[in-house]
């Protein structure tokens, strides 16, 4: 990706008409081909809906096509900055443009596996607001580490989580109505804003940073807004650091507004925790486990960060199908730290572990307040002058969420691209895994002869696709080796693990290790030859939809001294419910950085 500087004003939207294919399901994509010819008069659309197929040779499923059916009256919500420029604005919708806000008039009842949930958001009668930054003469909200807050904060958080809690259930600031944000727009209670029977899903793609940054910006400012506070800034859980990586101890002082009694009772009391949980607690001392948590930091950040794609996640574009891809960041420590959290006895690991109702506990802000300065770590030491995706796609995409005047903001992923913007920062703190390169665990030619023999040994098991019932080697062809480091600083190998389906209405979790020995049990984020995990704690709730990893084996193949194999042995280890799981395929392709 290029650098790109984002001028406050940023409004182009005609130069990215043809620089985008469509990713639409084929079914659909043909009633699209013709869809709508729109002109603006007097403020209003007047549109004529076309749905015809141009393949005389494909049967048109009726459902499918009522689905696409746009209401006229919806037309009137859609379109780039509120309104529809033209009919080549339209035609974006044929060939997947930015995502559009949701009509909260049109909210469905959730979903979390059987399980039906009420997260529809309160309606205002009064307009919805542009986003405008704040001003630079606004003051500067620092968001501390909980492992240093002092008592006089704490009486501030405490009294503002107590607050919102105290505020009516369909007030949109209350506590109960910030929950359900997170619910709405993560288990289907929405479709993209102008495409009916299109869900809009913020995980698993590259919405998951921008629209958690901007979900957590207007909590914060309702809080300190509840307390008369412009300086207040929430506290970010440092689980990537030894100092912050236990349940920091005022999140768990029963009768305080930030206590939440769905959480596992064994990590409740100084435990350690561990970033790439599975829901069972491995026998690591403090001191390992917090070795390995550091040796995972740097494999997901600056090993998995070379590329925007690769650590934010896939490019999610109107009338796409939802879960094009997570980031690493999102996969690990993110979905681990949730299920880590949550308690298991709970039928979806609730609070924390799913979620629909994550966002109940309070310590959720907290987490995620530390996922999003993982963004701007990230920045900063990894992508460096590049900002991001340099896509318009992605930076016209726009969320409804309310501010602390119970207003309903429109924002876009392009407002929120720094912090500095949204007038907060973070304590300064050390992030002791930038220099935590893993190590390999044997040496290359013993881990390599296993490892071919394991493949050997999983022959007949590796036919594709396969069941993911215990692990499975299998040789990849490397289609280029030995490159130079020109070649690698502006291209990455990246290992795809494609169709990935899960059945099981549970957390799904596999690791992914490339020419290891096979004492897989021994073996962990602390070595080089592991390339990092899928975990999604709802993978198994949609079995309409595939999912797809990649995984950056750069600098890994480089660290068990592989560059000039012509195939790597990559094995699969279940680790989570992965029951009836089932692996599409595996190659390798190149990203460029």
């Amino acid at each position: 990706m290029g650098s790109l500087t984002i001028p406050s004003s940023f409004s182009s939207h005609t130069s990215f008409l043809n620089q985008r294919r469509s990713r639409l399901p084929a079914k659909r994509a043909h009633l699209l081909r013709r869809l709508i010819s729109c002109q603006t008069l007097s403020e209003e659309l007047h549109c004529s809906e076309i749905f015809t197929n141009t393949n005389t040779n494909t049967n048109t499923d009726s459902k499918d096509e009522a689905a696409m059916k746009i209401d006229r009256r919806k037309m009137l919500m859609i379109g780039l900055g509120g309104s529809l420029q033209g009919a080549t604005g339209v035609a974006r919708q044929a060939i997947g443009y930015p995502i559009q806000a949701p009509d909260f008039s049109h909210c469905q009842t959730a979903s979390e596996g059987p399980k039906l949930v009420n997260c529809c958001l309160p309606l205002s009668s009064s307009p919805i607001i542009e986003f405008k930054r704040p001003s630079i003469l606004s003051p500067l909200r620092v968001r501390p580490a909980a492992q240093f807050v002092g008592k006089e904060y704490l009486k501030k958080y405490r009294k503002a989580v107590e607050l919102m809690r105290a505020l009516p259930p369909d007030d949109p600031r209350s506590f109960a109505t910030q929950a359900k944000i997170h619910c709405a727009y993560c288990n289907s209670a929405f479709d993209q804003g102008g495409l009916p029977g299109m869900e809009l899903q913020v995980h698993n793609s590259w919405l998951f940073l921008p629209f958690h940054r901007c979900y957590i910006y207007f909590h914060e400012r309702i809080l300190g807004n509840l307390i008369g506070d412009p300086t207040f800034g929430l506290p970010f859980w440092n689980w990537d650091s030894p100092a912050g990586m236990r349940l920091p101890a005022f999140y768990d002082e029963v009768d305080t507004s930030l206590y939440d009694p769905l959480r596992d009772p064994k990590h409740r009391k100084h435990a350690v925790v561990d970033l790439d949980h599975s829901l069972i607690d491995d026998p690591l001392s403090d001191s390992q486990q917090i070795y390995q948590n550091l040796k995972m930091m740097y494999r997901v950040v600056m090993t998995n960060g070379k590329t925007p794609e690769l650590f934010m996640g896939m490019p999610f574009r109107a009338g796409d199908n939802p879960n094009p891809g997570a980031g690493s960041l999102e996969l690990l420590p993110h979905g681990a730290v949730h299920l880590w959290t949550g308690d298991r006895a709970q039928p979806f690991i609730e609070n924390m572990g799913t979620f629909y109702s994550a966002a109940r506990d309070p310590i959720f802000y907290a987490h995620h307040s530390n996922i999003d300065r993982m963004w701007s770590v990230w920045q900063k030491h990894v992508a460096k002058k590049t900002i991001n995706f340099n896509d318009a796609d992605w930076l016209e995409t726009a969320f409804l969420l309310y501010d602390e005047n119970a207003r309903l903001v429109r924002i876009k992923v392009k407002d929120c691209l720094d912090t500095t913007w949204l007038r907060y920062t973070y304590q300064d703190v050390r992030n002791p895994w930038l220099n935590a390169r893993p190590t390999p665990k044997v040496r290359r030619s013993k881990a390599k002869a296993a490892a071919e023999a394991a493949a050997a040994a999983n022959k007949e098991k590796t036919i594709f696709p396969l069941t993911l019932s215990s692990p499975v080697s299998t040789t990849v062809k490397r289609p280029r080796v030995r490159r130079s480091k020109e070649e690698k600083k502006t291209e990455v190998e990246v290992l795809v693990v494609d169709g990935i389906l899960a059945v099981k209405e549970k957390p799904v979790k596999f690791d992914v290790y490339v020419n290891a020995p096979n004492d897989f049990g021994r073996l962990g984020p602390e070595a080089s030859e592991f390339a990092g995990c899928f975990l999604n704690p709802q993978a198994g709730h949609d079995t309409r939809h595939r999912y797809t990893l990649r995984l950056n084996i750069t600098e890994l193949v480089d660290e068990i001294g592989a560059d000039g194999d012509g195939t790597i042995t990559v094995t699969l280890v279940p680790r989570t419910y992965t029951e009836n799981l089932e692996i599409g395929a595996l190659w390798i392709e190149f990203l460029s950085t």
